[in-house]
């Protein structure tokens, strides 16, 4: 049975929608997301994780055992292959990272758009998980096609070229522009602007830019708080929190608590 994606129900809404990363390469992560019945979807970061085929597997099926899509970020070098695998194990999203022209837009439709007439894509039946329970054309083919699709927009490459890459992002039915501030910064040369206030103006050029074309910017923050800044910029997208830095944090909390507790006694 092919799972709804309620994220693209979300966003043919009109509504807001929030998320959450993982990274750990653990089924349980998806499951534990989803039965808070609090976030819209779960992304593995895969570009930061180590992972099989079978996990992602494993992942959707526990993603659809806790009512929660899935979106996969992998790396660029591997995309279209892992793309595709996520999207035959049963992911409804594809984050394409490094896009630095209106080219890779158009690179990382095809990798996910029907390969029917008009579509311009290269997905093909893919007799996966979606598929189990008995191939239905019509539902495998509306299952594609909900697929939600976002860009990084993070190289200083992109900057550049932010018109044309939105133009097409626009024409290709790009859902989201994430930005991406780390990156932007190292590909200046520049490690550290991310953790300065001149990262600023690039990162609302990317925001007022995306809202001007009609693809809706999503931004990743830590806490809560962060997000006020950005609902006055005229975002409506988040993804919040990551599972290593979620758990590091706790762990710190409860060790200084006992560590000065004990060293009292």
């Amino acid at each position: 049975m092919i799972m709804a994606n309620t994220l693209r129900e979300k966003l043919n809404a009109g509504a807001a929608t929030m998320g959450t990363h993982f990274l750990s390469a653990d089924p349980d992560m998806p499951e534990i997301i989803g039965d808070t019945g609090l976030f819209d979807y779960g992304e593995y970061c895969a570009e930061y994780s180590a992972f099989d085929m079978q996990l992602l597997y494993h992942m959707a099926r526990a993603g659809q055992c806790a009512n929660l899509p899935l979106m996969l970020k992998p790396d660029q070098e591997s995309q279209g292959f892992w793309a595709q695998a996520a999207l035959g194990a049963g992911f409804k999203a594809v984050l394409f990272t490094d896009i630095r022209t209106a080219e890779d837009v158009t690179a990382c439709h095809r990798t996910i758009a029907a390969d029917i007439p008009g579509e311009g894509g290269q997905m093909g039946v893919k007799l996966r998980r979606p598929a189990l329970s008995g191939y239905q054309p019509d539902g495998y083919l509306d299952d594609l096609k909900a697929t939600v699709f976002l860009i990084m927009i993070e190289k200083n490459a992109a900057l550049d070229n932010i018109d044309e890459i939105l133009e097409t992002a626009k024409a290709k039915g790009v859902d989201m522009t994430q930005w991406g501030p780390a990156d932007f910064g190292f590909s200046r040369g520049e490690p550290s602007l991310m953790h300065t206030p001149e990262i600023r103006p690039f990162e609302e050029q990317v925001i007022k830019k995306s809202l001007e074309y009609g693809v809706a910017p999503r931004i990743e923050i830590a806490e809560v708080e962060q997000a006020k800044r950005y609902i006055d910029l005229g975002v409506r997208h988040f993804c919040i929190g990551w599972d290593r830095f979620i758990y590091q944090a706790g762990l710190t909390r409860i060790g200084e608590g006992m560590r000065k507790l004990i060293e009292t006694l």
